[in-house]
């Protein structure tokens, strides 16, 4: 049996997280080192995906779930205009293998966010 990944953890309660969205198959949480003045993970709260392929493959609608919530978060914390990222392998950024994707936003138009940024 594989480690639990850290998304799996804090789903179990073992980590603490900022959680700003939550439902039955869908966990929502402030990232702890910010690329941006808005930058949320959106995450499946089973592990069974490591990279949104994979997920895609697997199952369509938890992806289309994900998505959903994003555009629900950036509606909420930023004007509805919002970076949506999914990092897949290890060379691309990836550092958790448990699908999530990064919800980046700019609420203040403080140029945080603008083309060649990140």
């Amino acid at each position: 049996m594989s480690e639990a990944s850290v998304f799996e953890r804090i789903v179990a309660g073992e980590i603490p997280a900022s959680k700003v969205f939550e439902n039955d198959r869908v966990l929502a949480i402030r990232d702890i080192a910010p690329k941006a003045p808005v930058h949320l993970l959106v995450f499946p709260k089973v592990g069974t995906y490591p990279n949104v392929a994979a997920l895609a493959a697997g199952d369509a609608g938890l992806l289309a779930e994900l998505v959903s919530v994003a555009q629900h978060l950036a509606d909420e914390h930023c004007g509805g205009e919002f970076r949506l990222i999914f990092n897949t392998g290890e060379t691309a950024g990836q550092t958790v293998f448990h699908v999530h994707a990064h919800v980046l936003g700019d609420p203040e138009h403080t140029g945080a966010l603008t083309e060649g940024t990140l």
